[in-house]
């Protein structure tokens, strides 16, 4: 039993138009699903992936209408790696968003650059490693052999990052040579965990373009629950299994400070909207659906950039 890499990756936006207009236009990644947020059903869950909304490809954002910008500091993850499939992909990358207006930075085959409110990602080659690809191949001006490809994992800034070294390891993380934490390995997904010294003098703050938590990939509940007996084994506090409608969850910090969750892939986005039309409307779960309405009129308009076209 082992997590298959990376779920999906939640953060937060203040800009819901602008953060669809980038992640779905420039990124390329396909909405998969629009809803809000189950706990808080007057926020916006925006879910961005691959052309399924396949696991381990799956961005998704929290809007809070005009939220202050955020800082990432000790405690909190800081950086998105996303695989890209060869050099020229990168070189591709690196002429659209100079078209966007973006800047970036080329270092070898990493290309590092931010989201409008400064969320840091990194594009990484990846074309020797087994995990299929996870791509969105519908983008308009996207080539899909450039297309982003699925997570290949996050960076997080941990002043003490030894005193997660026991957790990881009961979860079934791999700790490399190179002081990376590798889980997945030898299954079809796989994802990195990095951590990083914090700036100095530089505390967290939570808002615009910071990461809430990061979610690793578990089969079903049976494991969810197996996962969770070793988490609180391990020190953790884990929540008990939340349905979350598209996956079912468990949430605890690990001793460095990050949010982790672990999220089943057996359920999926197509559970109550067709596949072909994923992301197209505003899908709520059935306890909010009674507020459907007064949601409508109160939610940010968006729009769909694959509808805009079609």
């Amino acid at each position: 039993m082992t997590l298959q890499g990376l779920h999906h990756i939640t953060a937060i936006t203040g800009d819901a138009p602008r953060n669809v207009d980038f992640y779905a236009r420039v990124l390329g990644l396909r909405m998969v699903k629009k809803t809000v947020n189950f706990d808080a059903p007057d926020v916006y869950h925006l879910y961005y992936g691959d052309e399924t909304g396949g696991p381990g490809s799956i961005m998704t954002f929290f809007e809070f209408p005009n939220a202050a910008r955020g800082t990432a500091g000790d405690g909190m993850v800081h950086t998105i790696l996303w695989r890209v499939g060869s050099a020229e992909a990168l070189a591709f990358w690196e002429r659209r968003l100079a078209d966007e207006g973006v800047a970036t930075r080329r270092d070898g085959d990493r290309l590092t650059f931010a989201d409008p409110e400064g969320l840091a990602i990194e594009l990484v080659v990846a074309d020797d490693l087994p995990d299929a690809p996870l791509a969105a191949t519908a983008s308009p001006g996207i080539p899909a052999e450039h297309a982003l490809q699925g997570f290949h994992g996050v960076r997080a800034y941990a002043s003490r990052p030894e005193r997660s070294a026991d957790l990881l390891v009961t979860l079934g993380f791999q700790r490399r040579e190179d002081g990376v934490w590798v889980t997945g390995e030898g299954t079809p997904r796989h994802a990195e965990l990095h951590y990083d010294a914090p700036p100095v003098a530089v505390r967290g703050r939570d808002g615009g373009g910071t990461i809430h938590h990061v979610a690793w990939s578990a089969a079903d509940d049976d494991e969810l629950a197996r996962f969770r007996v070793l988490a609180a084994g391990g020190g953790a506090h884990p929540t008990p299994i939340i349905d979350r409608q598209y996956f079912h969850s468990v949430y605890f910090r690990e001793p460095s400070g990050v949010l982790f969750e672990l999220a089943s892939r057996d359920i999926g986005f197509a559970v109550d909207e067709p596949q072909e039309t994923l992301g197209e409307a505003l899908l709520l779960p059935p306890q909010h659906e009674h507020l459907r309405d007064r949601l409508v009129d109160v939610l940010t308009p968006i729009q769909n950039p694959r509808q805009a076209v079609a």
